[in-house]
């Protein structure tokens, strides 16, 4: 499995069972955010996950990598587990505070944050959750619709 991509043939995404595959073979895959493939979002957001270990494992901290759009907003909700988000490029408000690259934002489950609003320039965040209970839980009268829990549960998940 190779993290190298050629113009003529770009990489396939690795799949659940891929991974599990090589993590049982050999005790460790190499890969890259492309080799994982991301999914687009209603919200033009672009999501790209994985699991610390096997991907069934649901104690397996969960890794995610998102690129939101200029202006994209995702609804305020709350999470399960506990959290960290750690801002790469661009900027983004959640609540009233804005975030820029390396900033860090450590979160408990069931407290809810939001609306995120990604900055002019868009933003790119890698976000780990402690283990496979990263579902977005909306608050208020959100309906969950910006959030994206079944795409991604439906591309990612075991």
């Amino acid at each position: 499995m190779s993290s190298e991509t050629v113009q003529d043939n770009p990489i396939q995404p690795i799949t659940t069972d891929e991974i599990t595959s090589e993590l049982n073979r050999r005790g460790h895959v190499v890969t890259s955010w492309e080799g994982i493939g991301g999914i687009t979002l209603p919200t033009d957001a672009i999501a790209t996950m994985y699991k610390i270990g096997l991907p069934e494992n649901p104690e397996a901290p969960t890794v995610f990598k998102m690129n939101f759009p200029p202006g994209c907003t995702i609804e305020s909700h709350t999470h399960a587990c506990d959290y960290s988000e750690i801002v790469l490029e661009g900027s983004q408000m959640i609540g009233r505070t804005w975030l820029y690259p390396g900033d860090v934002r450590i979160g408990l489950a069931n407290r809810g944050y939001g609306p995120l609003v990604a900055g002019p320039e868009g933003a790119t965040v890698l976000v780990i959750f402690a283990d496979s209970n990263w579902e977005g839980i909306p608050l208020g009268k959100g309906s969950g619709d910006t959030l994206g829990t079944t795409e991604i549960t439906d591309r990612f998940e075991a």
